[in-house]
């Protein structure tokens, strides 16, 4: 499959690299956009700072500047938190997606979205950037468009527990995530005959 990874609001730092290593150690190519043009932050507070200073819109574009040339190949989009975000708005826009693996973040969904896409979900549980009011109307709001949604939740970790260079960081569910996700890859790769 080919996979584009958009970092979290920290920027393009280390985890997302050693992420993108891990897909493609399973047969992916993968990119890695660095929506920040080289910015990183060591605080979740000086990351929504650089977010609002760039824009929602000019995120969205520089998202869209690195996976449009590439949405031929029929894409799986996937991100970490602010990340996931990105890559839901991309999927939702895109007919020829092939699925879309959310860490740690998702994002609101038009009301007349369609899609038949795979999504696979993975989250902390409580997160405080995801609470279970907005998880369950997303949930909903995703089904209503057409998705085939899983979630899954990790009871006590951080929010993004996936990334060993944060406090939030969990070992053993980022290890549960990654076999889980590398499934639900795989089988994405199987499906369109990659695999």
């Amino acid at each position: 499959m080919t996979i584009v990874l958009f970092h979290s609001a920290y920027g393009l730092r280390p985890a997302v690299h050693a992420a993108a290593d891990r897909l493609r150690a399973a047969g992916h190519e993968v990119h890695v956009p660095d929506l920040y043009e080289g910015r990183t932050a060591d605080t979740v507070e000086e990351g929504m700072a650089i977010k609002d200073e760039i824009g929602r819109d000019e995120l969205l574009m520089r998202a869209v500047t690195v996976s449009g040339p590439l949405s031929d190949r029929g894409l799986v989009y996937a991100g970490f938190s602010l990340g996931g975000s990105i890559a839901q708005n991309l999927a939702l826009a895109d007919e020829r997606a092939r699925g879309l693996l959310l860490l740690h973040g998702t994002s609101d969904i038009a009301d007349d979205a369609a899609t038949e896409l795979p999504v696979q979900l993975h989250v902390a549980e409580p997160d405080p950037f995801e609470p279970d009011d907005w998880l369950n109307a997303w949930y909903l709001r995703m089904r209503k468009a057409g998705a085939d949604v899983e979630i899954h939740r990790y009871r006590g970790a951080g929010h993004l527990f996936t990334d060993p260079d944060l406090d939030d960081y969990d070992e053993e569910a980022a290890e549960q995530a990654w076999a889980v996700a590398l499934d639900f890859l795989a089988d994405l790769a199987a499906e369109a005959g990659e695999g």
